[in-house]
């Protein structure tokens, strides 16, 4: 690995994710040898392993799986670079059997999609999804809302995202506790919230947001059991990943009236199909997987996705996953 060795960088960009690459952010590079776009990603997964062939590394900008069969046929790939936190999209043991180095984003994007996920808490909260559709609709419906102040939310997974979730929170009067694979005294200090128990941030909490990556560990953790262990009322924020709840349990308690609002930006499945029962539940606040989906977010994650793969040819890894 280094400086002097030419390889093929290839950038899948994502139509919809904002402005193409410019040239100024692919210009670092350059210095590594010949980086190849494709504005729009291959239609098949042939068409993909064909543009892809040949790759020491890729930059995965585009929503594009990487499973152990396309991998496995990609023999000179050395490293993949995620334009997301998330790796869901990357079978990550095929990975590290087959020696690709996976990045992905660091924490600069926290705060975006916090915003984000602060802002279904409000908007669950104050009913704003279903004041907007009866104004639409010619009525004057003015239902109850909730005031947040003084309420405890608990915030489960406490990385960059997690963090600014409880500060953000903490500023309108909100008190926070917390869970985490990997609590840490500095960091409750730094943050102003205690961690406690799942089953009693559960049992305790007038909000929940969800914080985690998916994984083994993680997927479908908030199932039957533990929405009913929620405090009648509550509100359930996720911004994670959509496999982190089982989304029939979700259905249920919205539908018993034991949840009094979800607030919502990833699904399982995605998209959200047209028939599925969230979408005709009013207490619900939906967005379709958009928390980063601005100006800044774009930026931020192409540079970062940029910035490891550099990083990864100089011979310094960063933000590596596998």
């Amino acid at each position: 690995m280094g400086e002097s060795v030419a390889r093929r960088i290839v950038v899948f960009a994502d139509p919809e994710g904002g402005p193409p690459p410019d040239a100024e952010t692919l210009a670092p590079l350059a210095d590594f040898g010949a980086v190849e776009v494709y504005h729009e990603p291959p239609a098949t997964p042939d068409a993909r392993l064909e543009a892809a062939r040949g790759a020491q590394v890729i930059i995965n900008a585009a929503p594009l799986a990487w499973g152990y069969r396309m991998l496995s046929q990609l023999p000179e790939l050395e490293m993949l670079s995620l334009s997301s936190v998330g790796t869901d999209m990357v079978n990550l043991g095929a990975a590290r059997d087959l020696g690709v180095t996976v990045a992905h984003q660091g924490g600069n994007t926290a705060p975006i999609v916090a915003e984000h996920e602060f802002a279904l808490l409000l908007a669950a909260a104050k009913r704003l999804g279903v004041h907007t559709a009866e104004i639409r609709a010619g009525r004057w419906t003015r239902h109850e809302t909730v005031y947040l102040g003084g309420k405890r939310l608990g915030v489960i997974g406490t990385g960059n995202t997690g963090s600014r979730m409880a500060e953000l929170a903490r500023a309108i009067g909100m008190e926070v506790v917390a869970w985490s694979f990997h609590p840490s005294e500095e960091k409750a200090r730094a943050l102003g919230l205690r961690y406690i128990e799942l089953d009693e941030l559960l049992a305790t909490s007038d909000a929940v947001s969800l914080h985690v990556a998916s994984s083994d560990e993680t997927r479908g953790m908030i199932g039957r059991e533990q929405l009913a262990r929620m405090k009648r009322g509550a509100i359930l924020v996720n911004g994670s990943r959509g496999d982190v709840v089982d989304t029939d349990a979700l259905v249920g308690a919205l539908r018993s009236g034991h949840l009094g609002a979800a607030a919502l930006d990833v699904f399982d499945p995605e998209p959200l199909p047209a028939d599925h029962p969230l979408r005709a539940l009013e207490q619900v606040v939906l967005s379709p997987h958009i928390a980063d989906n601005n100006a800044e977010g774009h930026a931020f994650m192409l540079g970062d996705a940029v910035a490891n793969a550099v990083a990864f040819l100089q011979g310094r890894p960063q933000n590596v996953v596998t």
